[in-house]
């Protein structure tokens, strides 16, 4: 997927991905590639937001899909709504070069202790 970590925290996350080689059969930016964005930075987020001998693994992911992407990058900026002791929402929008919005996700994250913890 090529996504690359520019800024990490328990309350944001900033990371891109290139077009490139994540597009459906028309050329465009594949809708399941947002996605993938999208939960890979709340993941992250949660999981920074989790802490130490804790996990977080998502237990629900929505996305809207406003415009397409055909080349250069696409960004992702997840930043936290929630951060509780069992449940982590992340709201991640992803935009485009010109700083469009592309897609906006929303991801939860369960926390629960790491097995062996």
């Amino acid at each position: 997927m090529g996504v690359e970590y520019l800024e990490t925290s328990a309350e944001r996350v900033v990371g891109r991905m290139p077009v490139a080689g994540n597009t459906q059969p028309y050329g465009l930016l594949h809708g399941g590639a947002s996605c993938v964005l999208a939960e890979s930075l709340g993941s992250i987020a949660a999981m920074m937001h989790a802490g130490e001998g804790r996990i977080a693994v998502g237990i629900e992911i929505n996305a809207t899909h406003h415009r397409s992407a055909t080349e250069g990058h696409v960004t992702g900026v997840a930043t936290r709504v929630h951060g509780g002791r069992t449940l982590a929402t992340y709201e991640i929008v992803v935009t485009d070069d010109r700083d469009r919005r592309i897609c906006t996700a929303r991801l939860t994250c369960m926390i629960r202790d790491a097995p062996g913890a």
